[in-house]
């Protein structure tokens, strides 16, 4: 990198001293970035034109050394910086200075419902990053959780497109504002990994406008992110990295996208459609994306060696070519050409101290039936720690977003940091998993290989637990292929390696009986009434343990929400109801159409229509303490185009220790011309009191959110008449409806 550098560096000293020449407009940062662009395109060869659409290596792409533009470099996210890899190679290069802070994965901050903590999660990203010579991390990601078992669920935002949206912006802004680009992905209708190169999904126009883009929209036009990653998947029978519908019509004509489009790794796949549909950096998965090994690989690229000949040949103008080059232009002046960037710096205290905060703020409290917990740490003697989850490291794993990190408390660890001497912390396996612990040449620290059989381990553990004062079980899944991983989608529902058994087991041997779930999507539980306490513990990170440990105590109240329902059964998700995952063959088997007929009612939205009743609803969350929402009053009986209506009510905390609620809105439209779903989000707010504490929270929305999409008339629509704003904690607890009127 350093020699790229100065390389670049020269070669502006050598432009800029030309003799009798003034130094170009394109190296003049203080002319408008559109005109720097037009100068630096103007003075570019056609080889030069085509070398900054393609890459060069696994992760980086090259400048203009002759006119002093810098390689360009990516690398994966979304939870930190992913460690370097070999030039051409998926393992590791061996570097000792490529470790990071794994912040906590998507869901969890999701789970938080707090954009705060999202712009925090995004600058100390930017910084690690910055500071191992990013110019773009890839990612976040905002697809939406259609069924759980979809293998990248826990690096997306949810079920919820208004809570993706109010969540995905705030990171993007704080990772750009330190020069470093995001890459809003998977771009679109990636909701399950199992056959993600062939599946051709089939969405009416409204499911796709109301429910699958609102986040990427949200990203572009409010975020504004200079980087978007197509998906691997089809639509409407086109391969989505090179898509006329979601990448000309929608994202850069509909939305008016000045950014690049960025091929997902080998998700390329004909010349003329990545020319002609949207596509304008192609990156690939092995050597070149083609074949592998080949002689001048990169050139082999669709992108590249094959474009300029149709230019050449005359079957193209370079008119696709400048549009493609002015894109990654503008990219450039936005990271590498930024004198201002500055340097970074990685695994800090302070970046520490920001994984942690998020990753306590977006722990969801499910279940406590009694008061279980929090530990009581003055009366408490012994805890047992159950389960494999409590001493596996789950950095390590999971497809494109495994790290390598400097550190990683697990929750074992962080139980007996916490206690000391004060507590003896005992440990029980319970059940085994997965053993290896490695993934792309990262070795996880902890050795969990163990001869013993099933019934040995559940019989220790419940031995164990009949003398301890509290159980705790952390179990769920990891980042092992068929579970929360990239590449595939989870087989079943329920739980893995005997989970359930040992669960059964443990609450007959102790009252005091908490489970931690660790997972980034929702399980089986068929055990659940005979729980006293649920956690919903997510994939924390690299402060996984003190996190844990910080509310398992008491330290932390328990603030997080869920953003997805959390159903009893699988049948009791749209997707698999009627039928529609994963899709069906078409002749000769090379694609699969998947048909969303449940359409606009994913989630909640779904719940809703059926009358179902999950385990646990989206929004829901509990805490230490107690909260009570006062009446809810808006500013106005009626409101016009282009006006806005505001919400007032009190909050007030009830109970004995400090703490957090989320108030809720929905909006449901009490008559429409077209089916819409009982209600939907529209606002939310985090408000923190101390005890007796109260205070207002006003919440204000427009006519956007009474708007549906008109899929015949191909635009957003908000029909006058009656509407009810419904205002709770929960989908399933809104306990204040207030009337209003659109003119």
């Amino acid at each position: 990198m350093k020699k790229t550098l100065t390389t670049a560096f020269m070669a502006v000293c050598a432009v800029a001293l030309s003799w009798g020449q003034a130094v170009p407009v394109y190296l003049d940062d203080t002319k408008p970035i559109e005109e720097r662009v037009e100068d630096a395109l103007g003075r570019m060869t056609l080889d030069e034109k085509i070398a900054v659409i393609h890459a060069q290596s696994k992760f980086s792409s090259p400048g203009v050394a002759r006119l002093g533009f810098p390689d360009f470099w990516t690398d994966d996210g979304p939870h930190g910086v992913r460690p370097d890899v070999l030039w051409d190679e998926w393992m590791q290069a061996g570097q000792t200075n490529d470790s990071c802070v794994a912040f906590p994965a998507l869901t969890c901050l999701a789970a938080t419902w707090n954009p705060c903590m999202a712009a925090a999660y995004g600058r100390d990203l930017g910084e690690e990053a910055l500071y191992r010579g990013k110019d773009m991390i890839l990612g976040p990601g905002v697809n939406i959780l259609r069924t759980p078992l979809g293998g990248r669920n826990f690096e997306y935002m949810g079920e919820d497109p208004y809570l993706a949206s109010r969540m995905v912006v705030p990171y993007i802004q704080g990772l750009q504002s330190k020069g470093v680009a995001a890459c809003v992905k998977h771009f679109a209708l990636n909701n399950d990994e199992e056959y993600r190169n062939q599946v051709n999904v089939i969405v009416d126009d409204r499911a796709l406008y109301e429910i699958y883009l609102p986040a990427f929209k949200a990203a572009v036009q409010e975020g504004g992110v200079w980087g978007l990653m197509g998906a691997y998947n089809l639509y409407k029978d086109q391969h989505n990295c090179h898509n006329q519908y979601l990448l000309n019509d929608i994202l850069k004509g509909e939305w008016g996208y000045d950014g690049v489009v960025v091929s997902d790794w080998g998700g390329t796949h004909d010349t003329r459609q990545a020319v002609e549909n949207g596509l304008d950096m192609e990156f690939g998965t092995w050597t070149d994306g083609l074949s592998f090994g080949a002689s001048n690989a990169y050139a082999n690229y669709y992108l590249a060696r094959p474009y300029k000949e149709l230019i050449q040949k005359g079957v193209y103008t370079t008119k696709e070519l400048d549009d493609k080059v002015r894109r990654v232009l503008r990219l450039f002046f936005r990271t590498t050409m930024n004198r201002n960037r500055g340097y970074g710096f990685m695994n800090s205290e302070a970046h520490y101290a920001t994984a942690r905060r998020i990753a306590a703020d977006g722990i969801v409290l499910l279940q406590n039936k009694g008061g279980v917990l929090p530990i009581d740490t003055l009366k408490t003697s012994t805890v047992l720690v159950v389960g494999e989850n409590a001493i596996k490291m789950m950095t390590v794993g999971g497809g494109s977003s495994s790290l390598k990190v400097q550190r990683e408390t697990l929750p074992l660890e962080g139980l007996r940091q916490f206690f000391g001497d004060r507590v003896k912390v005992e440990y029980a396996r319970g059940y085994v998993g997965d053993t290896t612990g490695e993934y792309n040449g990262v070795v996880a620290k902890q050795k969990l290989y163990d001869t013993r059989s099933a019934g040995e381990l559940l019989d220790e553990a419940v031995e164990k637990a009949k003398t301890a004062d509290y159980v705790v079980m952390f179990g769920g899944l990891n980042k092992s292929d068929y579970q929360d991983a990239e590449g595939h989608d989870r087989k079943k529902y329920g739980l893995p390696y005997g989970q359930d058994r040992l669960i059964e087991a443990l609450t007959k041997a102790n009252k005091r009986f908490v489970y931690v779930n660790i997972s980034g999507n929702p399980v089986e539980m068929p055990w659940k009434d005979k729980v006293p306490a649920i956690v919903q513990g997510w994939f924390l990170g690299s402060t996984a343990g003190e996190a844990l440990a910080d509310v398992l105590t008491g330290r932390v109240n328990p603030s997080g929400k869920l953003p997805y329902s959390w159903m009893a059964k699988l049948d009791d998700y749209g997707a698999h109801k009627l039928g529609t995952y994963p899709g069906t063959w078409r002749d000769g088997k090379k694609i699969i159409d998947e048909e969303y007929k449940e359409g606009l009612f994913v989630g909640y939205r779904w719940v809703d229509k059926e009358k179902l009743q999950p385990l646990f609803a989206f929004g829901h969350g509990l805490s230490y303490t107690t909260f009570k929402l006062g009446k809810a009053t808006a500013d106005k009986a009626s409101l016009a185009a282009g006006d806005s209506i505001s919400f007032t009510l009190s909050v007030t905390n009830t109970g004995k220790k400090a703490g957090a609620e989320v108030v809720q809105l929905y909006v449901r439209d009490c008559e429409s011309s077209l089916v819409r779903p009982y209600k939907e989000l529209k606002a939310f707010k985090k408000v923190y009191l101390q005890p007796g504490e109260s205070k207002d929270v006003t919440l204000t929305i427009g006519r956007d959110a009474l708007s549906f999409f008109d899929d015949k008339a191909h635009q957003w629509k908000a029909e006058p008449g009656d509407f009810e704003a419904l205002i709770g904690n929960a989908s399933d607890n809104l306990t204040q409806k207030v009337k209003f009127t659109l003119k």
